[in-house]
């Protein structure tokens, strides 16, 4: 590890650098003609027009266009050091303190205007490319030639990833040998490599949980989660998301076809659409392969990059947003329906105050305290990341439940728009009336916590922050092995001795 020297791949960009709009992002990935499918159909046309995806690309488009926006483009766009041309603050190896913090302004820019729902925006994978490319010397040979090529490409077209890292759930027991069969077609299920040859490596069977798979640029293939000793599933690579062979089974769409942002305000614009990937024989070139074969390399992608860690700090940097929109949320509730001099709302109110607390601390601490790796990198604390990540787990469905105990009944009897626009919305108006809002304000911010916390894309979020970065006891042992104890320890036998 000692031998590692930084190849920031910045130095690289003599090519002019590209901000896109929104525009052009659902351009680009309509003219792509991915292979989509969804509700046994595949998807024919352009992506941008079938319900299940038209939102979530409207929304990331917006992302997009704020890179352009007067005040939020500062914070949303770095400098090349050569050409002083703008590219996405994502691609940008953060080398000091400040420039992570900077990080952090801006994926909480970008956060919040999906009140921290949309856990795969487009900075977060475009973390893992930057992390992998910034750290170029970890791979071998040619392969680090290649991650550098793929990330200075991501940089200069501003592209988009989605990303996969997880086989399917066939055998889930401990002994389980069910991806150690041999490598013939009809015995795969996990994607390994079946065959290579003097173009690249072919790569067949099936990949979970890509989330937005078919909606971006390119995917992101890592090393499944856990040290392998399969060779043929020893393997990292990124591909054009329309290569032949590929395609993305999506489970159903939670959005409503009408778009209706008062009936499903969440829903209608920031339904993800996870999907289970498919190779069929994938032939994925030699120059986008940058793991191969090497189960020492695959073995520490995770850990000797700072992958992890940089992800995770992505992710409690967007949970500390959402955190402080659900206490928005409780607040507005209990405000709207006057409960707020209760001591039991109080209390619960005050739960949500202090995880948002609890959250930005962990933060604070993990940026105080970063350091520079190996590779150059400014690194959050990886201690203050990892407690975050398990206390987030476990805290967000008590804080799904607190919205659920103020609200009440008042999640369930929730007319849509066009009640309100019909013959009854007089009965409505004067009906479903609160002390502090008229009827249809008090009905929209409600829908708003359903939508959030009850609707499937509710109940899917839940699942998704509960399962962030895996099995929470695994999570949980992670910390427990990696954390300093001895120091207490000694302190407690001091103690012993002294008394």
């Amino acid at each position: 590890m000692s031998s590692y020297t930084n190849t920031n791949s910045i130095k690289r960009w003599g090519k002019t650098l590209s901000i896109i709009t929104g525009n052009d992002y659902i351009k680009r990935i309509d003219s792509l003609n991915n292979e989509i499918w969804i509700d046994g159909e595949r998807i024919i046309g352009n992506l941008s027009e079938h319900p299940a995806f038209r939102g979530i690309l409207k929304s990331k488009g917006k992302l997009y266009d704020l890179q352009h926006d007067i005040t939020a483009g500062p914070v949303l766009t770095r400098r090349s050091l050569e050409n002083n041309e703008p590219y996405n603050f994502a691609y940008e190896q953060p080398t000091t303190r400040e420039a992570l913090e900077k990080r952090r302004e801006a994926t909480q820019l970008w956060a919040k205007k999906s009140a921290g729902t949309m856990g795969r925006s487009p900075d977060y994978v475009n973390t893992a490319i930057m992390t992998l490319g910034t750290s170029s010397a970890f791979f071998k040979g040619r392969f680090s030639e290649n991650i550098q090529n793929i990330f200075a490409n991501a940089v200069e077209n501003d592209l988009s990833f989605a990303h996969t890292f997880i086989n399917p759930q066939v055998n889930r027991s401990f002994r389980n040998n069910e991806f150690k069969t041999n490598n013939k077609k009809d015995n795969v299920i996990g994607a390994k490599v079946i065959d290579e040859n003097e173009k690249g490596i072919v790569v067949h069977g099936a990949r979970l949980l890509a989330t937005q798979g078919g909606v971006t640029d390119e995917i992101l293939v890592l090393p499944v989660s856990g040290n392998t000793t399969d060779p043929a599933s020893a393997y990292a690579f990124a591909i054009p998301s329309n290569t032949s062979g590929l395609r993305f089974i999506c489970r159903e769409s939670y959005a409503n076809s009408d778009e209706n942002t008062f009936n499903q305000p969440f829903s209608s614009q920031y339904d993800e659409v996870d999907s289970i990937v498919v190779f069929d024989e994938v032939l994925v070139p030699w120059e986008r392969v940058f793991v191969y074969e090497d189960l020492n390399t695959t073995a520490g992608i995770f850990s000797l990059t700072n992958l992890n860690t940089m992800l995770i700090y992505q992710a409690l940097c967007r949970q500390v947003v959402k955190t402080e929109f659900l206490l928005g949320l409780g607040e507005s509730i209990a405000k709207t329906i006057s409960i707020k001099e209760y001591q039991h709302v109080q209390e619960k109110i005050s739960e949500i105050i202090m995880s948002v607390e609890i959250m930005k601390s962990l933060l604070y601490k993990a940026e105080r305290e970063a350091q520079q790796n190996l590779f150059g990198t400014m690194v959050p604390h990886d201690k203050p990341l990892l407690v975050a990540a398990s206390y987030f787990q476990k805290t967000y469905p008590r804080l799904v439940e607190i919205l659920h105990l103020l609200g009440a009944s008042g999640f369930i009897t929730l007319p849509t728009e066009q009640d309100f626009n019909s013959a009854i919305g007089k009965d409505l108006n004067q009906y479903l009336q609160s002390k502090n809002d008229s009827a249809k304000k008090r009905v929209e911010l409600f829908r708003l916590a359903w939508d959030l916390t009850m609707s499937p894309f509710g109940s899917r979020q839940t699942q998704f922050e509960r399962f962030f970065f895996g099995d929470s006891v695994r999570l949980s042992s992670s910390l427990y092995q990696l954390y300093d104890k001895a120091t207490y320890v000694k302190y407690v036998q001091s103690f012993l001795d002294e008394h």
